[in-house]
């Protein structure tokens, strides 16, 4: 995976965007959180196969709107946008 210190983490305080050295990320691929990490530390592999739905104002839906990711076939280090849901 390319050099993720200079990335945002998804749900990270303004004030501190980046990731923090000993934790677990997984890189967003499109839709509107493309390019930001997400914080995997701890999830178990059985959880991480499912993906996330991750709350973001500036999706399709709006404020409250989710943005559904899953884990790329081959390349796990990369969660791919799948769509918007309310």
């Amino acid at each position: 995976m390319d050099d993720l210190t200079r990335r945002r983490v998804y749900g990270a305080d303004h004030d501190d965007p980046g990731p923090e050295p000993g934790r677990e990320y997984v890189q967003l691929v499109g839709g509107a959180l493309d390019g930001q990490l997400l914080d995997v530390t701890g999830m178990p592999p059985e959880q991480r196969v499912g993906g996330a739905l991750l709350m973001t104002d500036v999706g399709v839906y709006g404020p409250g709107g989710r943005a559904d990711y899953e884990p790329r076939t081959g390349d796990p280090g990369r969660w791919d946008w799948r769509g918007d849901t309310a």
